[in-house]
């Protein structure tokens, strides 16, 4: 169970922290049932309210300062995600993102970043639907290793070049 204070990454709507915990007086809800109270950390506006014992969304606690160290060291290691074909592209893309995992998120920003590369070389234009995804994977991403690191969101890709380009 996490805590409240507590800082979460909570399926498609990214980093998030635990406002509450308590019992909801709504009609036609379980009033003995836990929910979470969540907010968005980096957008304002509603509140997420999710049972506890949730199973459907993944829900997890952010990656640690180490633990993020780690995974920017693994960065050039991790490959790009295998598509079959465009039809399931999209998809595939959608369940990495919403899968809670950062490495699955580097590897749909490889892939969009390898994608995006192609097209333009061949004078294509890119796809709203791969900008859109891009943003998405970019902004889980960044949002949890900005808070991980203690660092502004903004300044994360920086950081992430520079440590690369050291490593290599």
């Amino acid at each position: 169970m996490f805590e409240k204070g507590q800082y979460v990454n909570y399926g498609k709507h990214g980093v998030c922290v635990v406002e509450d915990i308590t019992h909801i007086d709504i009609p036609g809800l379980d009033q003995n049932k836990l929910y979470y109270v969540l907010s968005k950390v980096y957008t304002k506006g509603n509140k997420i309210y999710t049972a506890v014992d949730n199973q459907k969304v993944i829900m997890r606690e952010i990656l640690t300062k180490n633990e993020a160290e780690t995974l920017i060291q693994e960065i050039p290691e991790i490959e790009q995600l295998k598509v079959a074909n465009d039809k399931s592209r999209n998809e595939k893309y959608k369940n990495a993102i919403t899968s809670c995992d950062c490495r699955e998120w580097v590897k749909v920003l490889k892939s969009l970043y390898n994608r995006k590369q192609d097209c333009i070389a061949k004078g294509k234009k890119v796809a709203i639907t791969d900008e859109r995804l891009y943003k998405e994977a970019e902004e889980h991403l960044y949002g949890e290793l900005a808070l991980s690191l203690g660092i502004e969101k903004n300044q994360v890709e920086e950081f992430i070049i520079s440590k690369v380009e050291q490593s290599a």
